[in-house]
């Protein structure tokens, strides 16, 4: 069963995509008092899924996931996010690159397997721009994971079972956006929606 379609823009990246909400944003001091809460539902409204289990990585990033995460996912989620916030260091960049920023969700993942047969956990999500294009599946796109909240940061993922670098990519992709956002917002509205083209990784 694919996940309630209820985001009207989405846009695909190399392994995943990018999808802003219009709903209000909430600041970070509100949610912190919130205890994550409106996130949660808001994810939940978003992928279909219930979100039981609620953790921290190893670095300081807030999980919340359908399953028990295990070590190996919880170390590729900070290992990607300690590569993007290196990279965001070399341009100068300073908001937003603490892993404690982050928020990050991982759903079940309606495929396994692309196109090709080969291991591609991946979320249905509405075509929109990319309606009529080679990635439309029927009025949606599959992607590895797509941005909830710019604030606070935060993101979704498919839950994987084994090939953790994936995940570490797609934490740092998704996580290009968030950053971009806070310390770039010229590179952030060239490159969030990528129907026009471009890829990842954004930042070397």
């Amino acid at each position: 069963m694919f996940k309630h379609l209820r985001i009207g823009l989405a846009a695909l990246l190399v392994c995943g995509a990018l999808t802003a909400t219009g709903a209000p944003q909430l600041t970070a001091q509100a949610q912190l008092r919130r205890g994550g809460a409106s996130l949660v539902r808001r994810a939940q409204q978003v992928t279909g899924d219930r979100f039981r289990f609620e953790t921290v990585t190893p670095s300081g990033a807030r999980v919340y996931a359908v399953n028990r995460p295990n070590g190996q996912t919880l170390n590729a989620i900070d290992r990607g996010l300690s590569q993007l916030f290196a990279a965001a260091r070399r341009r100068g960049y300073r908001a937003a690159l603490n892993h404690s920023n982050y928020t990050i969700f991982i759903a079940r993942a309606d495929r396994t397997r692309n196109a090709d047969g080969a291991y591609s956990p991946d979320i249905a999500l509405g075509a929109a721009q990319y309606r009529g294009s080679v990635y439309d599946q029927g009025g949606y796109v599959f992607a590895a994971g797509m941005v909830l909240s710019n604030q606070p940061p935060a993101f979704i993922i498919a839950e994987h079972d084994r090939d953790f670098n994936r995940i570490a990519d797609v934490a740092r992709y998704e996580g290009e956006h968030l950053v971009l956002y806070h310390n770039d917002r010229r590179l952030y509205a060239r490159t969030a929606d990528h129907s026009r083209g471009g890829s990842h990784p954004i930042l070397q």
